[in-house]
């Protein structure tokens, strides 16, 4: 985790585990440094935890750092709870202040009762294998030093020195789930088997390693899946031992919730065509492929131009192989060029072909997605395309030998 001659910064509330912690790595030599949180949602026992901390490191010589936070307004700014409120605010100033004391770690007061508390909750809540691994020692530059010792072992600890702390009321009363669950689930579990929390211990440690051989192995299912940026394989996805698994990984990072996630699991057996939107993104079960975009990305508002030049065709001249210019016989362009999008019953003449192909048959063909369809604009003389944008022109404008002079066109973006 860290050595004798780190420093360690210590998150101090002021309540039994995160004193005895201060006490801890003070009594084993390792040079500390406090930081407190006033969030300022228990009124008078907020100022009363933060004048205890003050009280304590003045006595132990240990150097202190205090903040306060408006944490209901930004709970609401933000819009999430207030305890993730209180624990978004709580890290990053903690990592402010590492940075500024040039501190190895952040060590923070979470105990077996803890870990054993959240795998209980993640169990409840509905998890993965990742929340039933319990809380890690190490996580970056966060560390636990106490994650081996039981909340009974602190306090006993406390008691031999003599060292008081300030108690959390709400850690009394049964007002949030996580106190739910150590005040009467945990003490009921007991009843069963004294030793629960060692067994959920052992076992939150057993599926950590286990976790460790499903990141491996679905990280390369990922890699194996994806043949794109924002692109993955809908045969190769079925083709994994756990399809449903890989779409977890691939997606729930992006905001698709459980029951999203097995609606697009459903849709691989099914038809083309189906979205599925999450806060930020837009997925489309496409034909072979599932293709994911940014919200803002679809509905940014692009406008386009239609850039055009006439240059006469001079001796030995050849066609560049260019699909986002074209070159077309000036002469045979008889009216005025318009820019849109292409529009269902569109029809032209590929170049090289002597028949008419409709756009929607020629996109099909070519494999584009709905995305990519939805963005395709075409070139027109009156009601005829002359140009499939990016694609390829019509026959009927094309450059013939008889061509003197070549009518350059070019798309870009802007007004």
């Amino acid at each position: 985790m860290f050595s004798f001659s780190d420093k360690v910064l210590v998150a101090l509330s002021g309540g039994a585990d995160s004193v005895a912690l201060l006490r801890v790595l003070l009594q084993a030599g390792y040079t500390c440094v406090a930081a407190h949180c006033n969030f300022h949602l228990r009124g008078e026992e907020s100022c009363r935890d933060e004048a205890f901390v003050r009280e304590l490191c003045g006595r132990l010589q240990v150097p202190l750092h205090v903040t306060h936070f408006d944490t209901e307004g930004y709970a609401s700014a933000h819009g999430v709870s207030i305890e993730m409120a209180a624990r978004e605010l709580r890290y990053a100033w903690f990592e402010e202040v590492r940075t500024a004391e040039k501190a190895k770690v952040v060590a923070v007061a979470h105990h077996r009762d803890d870990s054993v508390e959240t795998f209980l909750l993640n169990l409840v809540r509905g998890t993965g294998i990742n929340g039933l691994k319990g809380m890690m020692a190490v996580n970056g530059t966060v560390v636990r030093p106490l994650l081996e010792v039981s909340r009974k072992e602190i306090l006993e600890y406390l008691q031999a020195l003599g060292q008081d702390y300030v108690t959390d009321s709400t850690n009394l009363a049964d007002e949030f789930t996580r106190n739910k669950l150590r005040l009467d689930v945990i003490p009921l579990l007991e009843e069963i088997n004294p030793s629960v929390p060692e067994a959920i211990s052992e076992t939150a440690r057993r599926l950590a390693d286990v976790e460790r051989v499903y990141r491996k192995a679905v990280s390369e299912a990922c890699a194996r899946v994806t043949t794109g940026e924002g692109k993955y394989s809908i045969a190769g996805i079925l083709s994994e031992v756990s399809p449903q698994a890989v779409l977890f990984e691939l997606l729930h990072p992006y905001g698709f919730n459980a029951s999203q996630l097995k609606d697009i699991g459903r849709s691989l057996e099914t038809e083309s065509g189906r979205r599925f939107y999450s806060d930020g993104y837009v997925l489309l079960r496409d034909r072979d492929s599932l293709l994911l975009r940014r919200k803002e990305e679809l509905q940014a508002v692009k406008t386009f131009r239609l850039c055009s030049s006439v240059m006469l065709r001079g001796a030995g001249f050849e066609l560049p192989k260019d699909p986002q210019t074209a070159y077309l016989d000036a002469d045979a362009v008889k009216g005025e060029l318009t820019l849109r999008r292409w529009e269902s019953g569109d029809r032209f003449v590929p170049f090289g072909m002597k028949g008419f192909k409709k756009v929607r048959d020629y996109l099909r063909d070519r494999k584009f997605s709905l995305f990519e369809k939805e963005n395709q604009y075409v070139v027109c003389e009156g009601e005829n395309i002359v140009w499939l944008v990016n694609e390829r022109t019509d026959n009927r404008y094309r450059v013939t030998d008889n061509t003197r002079r070549i009518l350059v066109l070019r798309v870009s973006e802007g007004e």
